[in-house]
Order: structure tokens, then C-alpha cells, then sequence
């Protein structure tokens, strides 16, 4: 039977994923992330989303805040874990249950019913295509890709180990997006 490590004692091995996700818990910083491994944001590099991308972030908020409260929901940028991956997601918009919410350090994909990520030139390929196959693995429902760079929102659903299964856009700005149930909206895109 093994027994537990003691305090300095390195015999016992260390699970690299939990320790990777246990560092960026405690790193300073507003939005630190791990993608693919690689750790972004935190001290010494900036990650703060600018005013014209919280903005677009914004604009999804407030269209579907009235809905989102009728389900039970809350919307937040918490943090998302991707277990048996060295993947820790803070999404820009996330639509999740309140009651999983309460008390949750972090939530997994399939745990949410609305993921919205808001490209940056920064992050712009990593938005497009390592987080929409992530959040497709990992059961997102609702994937809502607003690409500022190419001015196009694209809504991914049916999740799938593969990727996503449907693939609605992408539209230009101005054009209306109808998010599926449990939503049953059309998003306005012409302010994003």
C-alpha cells in the first residue's frame, strides 16, 4: 500500500497536469490560461483584453442576460478545466447553471450551455481553431466564435470528439445569429 509523500520527499512523482493547473491557479494576473501547455497571461505578460474587445463580449451579454436569468443561469469569464489536458480555458463569455456555479473553483465545457470566445490579434488562431476543437471534445454545446479581426460571428454546435457537427456562418457583422435552444434568440451582430 502506498503511502503519501512527505513535505521535500520527490519519490513518489508528481502528475504534471494537476501541477501545471495547480500553478496557474495561484499565479498573479486576471486571465491566466493554459493552451496546449503553454501558459498565457500572468505575471510579466499583459493579457488584459482591450476596451473594443470587452465590448463585443459585452454586446452578447446584455442580449442574452433576460434569457439567460429565465434558465437559471449566471454569464462570467470563470475558469474552465479541460481534464486529461494540460488545457485551462478563462473563455470571455461562458452561460452557466447558477447552481454550478456557486461554490465551483472551476467547471468543465459540457458544464456550460454558451461559450463565447472574442478574437484579438493575439489570439486569433488559437480562438479559430485549438479552442473550438477543445471545447467540441471536451461537450460544449454552444460555441459562438465573434471574430473581430475577420468581422464575422460563427456559431458552432453539436459536439463531437471530432469537432463540432454544425456550423452556422460565418456571418458578416449586421448579420442576425438565432442561438438555439435553450436560448431561442437571434443575436443582433451589428454592434460587435
Amino acid at each position: 500500500m502506498a503511502t503519501a509523500a512527505e513535505p521535500g520527499d520527490y519519490t513518489q512523482g508528481v502528475d504534471p497536469e494537476l501541477a501545471l493547473k495547480y500553478a496557474i491557479q495561484h499565479m498573479q494576473g486576471d486571465r491566466v490560461e493554459v493552451v496546449e501547455g503553454v501558459i498565457q497571461g500572468g505575471s510579466g505578460e499583459v493579457m488584459t483584453p482591450t476596451w473594443d474587445h470587452e465590448r463585443a463580449a459585452e454586446q452578447i451579454r446584455y442580449q442574452i442576460l433576460s434569457r439567460v436569468r429565465e434558465l437559471g443561469c449566471i454569464t462570467g469569464s470563470g475558469n474552465l478545466d479541460l481534464p486529461r489536458s494540460p488545457n485551462w480555458y478563462v473563455p470571455d463569455l461562458a452561460v452557466v447553471p447558477e447552481e454550478l456555479a456557486s461554490g465551483a473553483d472551476a467547471l468543465v465545457p459540457d458544464q456550460t450551455l454558451l461559450i463565447v470566445e472574442v478574437t484579438s490579434e493575439s489570439n486569433a488562431e488559437t480562438d479559430r481553431v485549438v479552442k473550438r476543437k477543445r471545447y467540441a471534445e471536451y461537450g460544449a454545446p454552444l460555441y459562438l466564435l465573434v471574430d473581430r479581426l475577420d468581422k464575422t460571428v460563427t456559431l458552432f454546435s453539436g459536439p463531437g470528439r471530432l469537432g463540432y457537427t454544425e456550423v452556422d456562418g460565418p456571418h458578416a457583422f449586421g448579420t442576425p445569429v438565432r442561438l438555439p435552444e435553450p436560448f431561442g434568440i437571434e443575436l443582433d451582430t451589428s454592434a460587435l
